[in-house]
């Protein structure tokens, strides 16, 4: 009996000292929680992902409290996460977790201060959904060779405006 209360999850009121039990409704019964059946698939690498950027310290005994066979392959990608340059940390978590919520606005004003030929480049090599947010047609691309470095620039660029 103790073991079917602690299985369901119920709602309803609990009774106050001096009153009488009739006065308190009883609930409706509610549905069992369904039990998971087996362990959940976990992506041990946003797990570490998640534990060094909320709590770099703490991060090991985080990835501790997962379970001795989870725990063990977590902090594997907690440890190859912390030997890696803290840029590619930075780039793992943008890519993992996705842009910025204000992109649009940060390549907006990227687009407005680039001088022109930065600018047609950037747009070139900007993603389709991002190039909507520039109709401007004097951005097309140029049949002029663009310098690599010019190339490198706009990549970079549109990196630190979108993540």
């Amino acid at each position: 009996m103790e073991r079917e209360r602690m299985d369901a999850t119920r709602i309803g009121r609990k009774p106050r000292p001096g009153r009488s039990s009739a006065s308190v409704r009883a609930a409706a019964p509610t549905e069992e929680v369904p039990r998971l059946v087996g362990p959940l698939p976990i992506p041990f690498e946003r797990l570490a992902l998640v534990a060094w950027v909320l709590g770099r310290e703490r991060a090991g005994t985080l990835l501790g409290e997962l379970g001795e066979e989870s725990a063990v392959r977590a902090r594997e990608h907690l440890q190859r996460l912390s030997a890696l340059p803290s840029a590619q940390r930075q780039a793992k978590v943008a890519l993992e977790f996705g842009e910025r919520a204000d992109a649009a606005a940060r390549l907006r004003r990227l687009m407005s201060d680039a001088p022109p030929m930065l600018r047609r480049e950037i747009f070139r090599r900007l993603p389709p959904y991002h190039r909507t947010l520039f109709p401007d047609a004097s951005l097309a691309p140029q049949a002029t060779e663009v310098p690599p470095a010019l190339g490198a620039l706009a990549d970079r660029l549109i990196r630190e405006a979108t993540r």
